[in-house]
């Protein structure tokens, strides 16, 4: 329960975020404008000044104009994207990173020295028994330690016992490692449909207008076509972003399930060398 009320906590963090954020565009966007309006107005003043050294170069270094930064562009082109498809896109790619995130934190954590905790719990074996081994395995966090104290709580009855309790939970250990994963490769997938959609929905508005005014005009059709495929890219950039964090917590699944394999090898062959 505390981990739904975290959940929607932080969603509803992250909504809210979003939401400052577009204000704060839309407030820098017109600042932007205004600006660019005063700037037109000097530069016209200027042109219309007589001729002189330091005019002609206070008009060169006014003619020319700032270049936008990348944050800047961004945001312009996230506006013109429109609030309704650009957004779902957003909260697509907000969910994504924070399961992304959380799933990454949980794997660096589960990741343990399987060497280590097996010369230990040979050790412990060898010293104290199956209850200090335990012990070990209790005190040491990761999906190894668990499957490691799983197989030597059935040892008493048998190494088959311990090798079938380690490979089942073996398998609920893996469940956990790619919990929630799933719905990163549906944000992955979603994303770029809902550009595509959006563009199809700017060409139908764009030929819309055209039937409404009647005439083939081409700063009619490019203005709606452009807003179109502004969706598509944002959209494909999105899953770019979350493909690339996908692919990182496969590859860490991986790694963490044949260190799990690994080991679970060398404890049943401890127990069997135990028994001799």
């Amino acid at each position: 329960m505390r981990k739904l009320f975290f959940a929607l906590s932080l969603i509803g963090m992250l909504m809210f975020q979003s939401l400052s954020y577009a204000t704060t565009i839309l407030n820098l966007t017109t600042q932007e404008t205004d600006q660019q309006d005063d700037a037109d107005k000097a530069e016209a003043l200027v042109e219309e000044a007589p001729v002189m050294e330091e005019p002609e170069a206070f008009e060169e270094s006014a003619s020319v104009p700032a270049e936008a930064s990348f944050t800047q562009e961004l945001k312009k082109r996230f506006i013109e994207g429109g609030p309704g498809f650009m957004g779902i896109v957003l909260i697509c790619l907000i969910l994504g990173l924070a399961i992304a995130i959380e799933r990454i934190i949980y794997l660096n954590l589960a990741t343990t020295n399987s060497q280590k905790l097996t010369a230990g719990v040979e050790q412990a074996l060898s010293s104290g028994g199956v209850e200090a081994a335990k012990e070990l395995c209790r005190n040491t966090k990761g999906p190894v330690a668990s499957i490691f104290y799983q197989g030597l709580d059935r040892a008493d009855e048998g190494v088959d016992s311990a090798e079938k309790a380690v490979v089942a939970y073996g398998g609920v250990q893996m469940g956990q490692l790619e919990k929630n994963v799933s719905w990163i490769s549906l944000f992955i997938a979603l994303a770029p449909m809902l550009g595509f959609m959006g563009t199809v929905i700017g060409m139908i508005q764009a030929f819309d207008k055209i039937e409404a005014a009647g005439d083939m005009q081409p700063s009619l059709v490019a203005g709606g076509i452009k807003v179109a495929l502004l969706t598509t890219v944002f959209g494909l950039i999105v899953a770019i972003i979350l493909q690339v964090f996908y692919n990182y917590i496969i590859a860490k699944i991986d790694s963490i399930v044949n260190d799990m394999e690994d080991a679970s090898i060398n404890l049943i062959d401890i127990l069997v060398a135990q028994k001799k």
